[in-house]
């Protein structure tokens, strides 16, 4: 399977002629949002494309309604200029979903965590996630979702925005997962307290795919805003080393090769 990183926590899979997207931010919505404001989200380096300048894609994958993962600058145009592209999102936010993307609800496919869906080569497993905490709705559903994601003989996490919660490592562990699409551009309370919760460290991230028996871990959600980022420089990977885990770096824009163990 490969990946590029499109920046933050988005990227495009290709397995084989089929890809698909998860949490693309392609816009400077964020940035018009929040200008003059204590964090603004000025982007620090651009979009490497346009939503329009996206392949044609099997289905677009959103782990929950932020709008650097859930981005209506993105979404909606994407929606309209592919018109059989399918959109996954956690059932419990596909108010904002449908709202986001401009898509007729016949398009969205929500998911439960433990519920599965597939689009050509991709099985995609929905975990709950927890962004610092799990957050459920009134019916039991999580508003925040990872994702397995199997095809082409290569099994891939992403969490979406997530930090450890009690139970990820058996569940991860329960589905053999080769790669690891983890943020670690950590968390306080002075980002928490303002309205930016946080995820992992690269430390945690590290000793997840340890615990898990996930081989590589490629970091991501940093490099995007200043004041929710991560140094790469700083990344232990002595730690990881010692811990078995392989951890792929990406390149904004660049496309990496994830591998199985199958």
């Amino acid at each position: 399977m490969l990946a590029r990183w499109l920046g933050q926590a988005g990227f495009v899979l290709t397995a084989g002629v089929a890809q698909l997207a998860v949490d693309p931010y392609l816009s400077d919505s964020l940035a018009e949002k929040y200008a003059g404001r204590l964090f603004p989200h000025t982007r620090m380096r651009p979009a490497p494309l346009a939503p329009r300048q996206l392949p044609p894609l099997v289905a677009v994958v959103c782990t929950h309604a932020h709008t650097d993962h859930m981005d209506p600058a993105t979404l909606t145009p994407l929606m309209a200029d592919q018109p059989r592209l399918r959109l996954v999102c956690p059932r419990a936010v596909i108010g904002e979903a449908l709202r986001r993307s401009g898509a007729d609800a016949s398009r969205l496919d929500p998911l439960r965590a433990g519920e599965q869906t597939g689009y050509g080569p991709f099985a995609i497993s929905a975990v709950p996630s927890a962004h610092e905490e799990r957050e459920l709705d009134e019916h039991g559903d999580d508003r925040f979702l990872g994702y397995v994601i199997d095809a082409a003989g290569t099994r891939v996490y992403h969490s979406g925005d997530c930090a450890p919660w009690d139970g990820l490592a058996e569940w991860l562990g329960s589905m053999a997962v080769d790669v690891a699409l983890l943020p670690v551009n950590g968390r306080d309370a002075h980002r928490r307290d303002n309205g930016v919760p946080g995820n992992f460290t690269f430390e945690e991230a590290v000793r997840l795919c340890a615990a898990a028996g996930i081989g590589t871990l490629v970091p991501h959600h940093w490099g995007m805003f200043a004041f929710n980022s991560a140094d790469p420089a700083g990344f232990d990977f002595g730690l990881a080393g010692r811990l078995g885990v392989t951890v792929q770096l990406p390149v904004h824009g660049a496309t990496i090769i994830l591998r199985g163990r199958r």
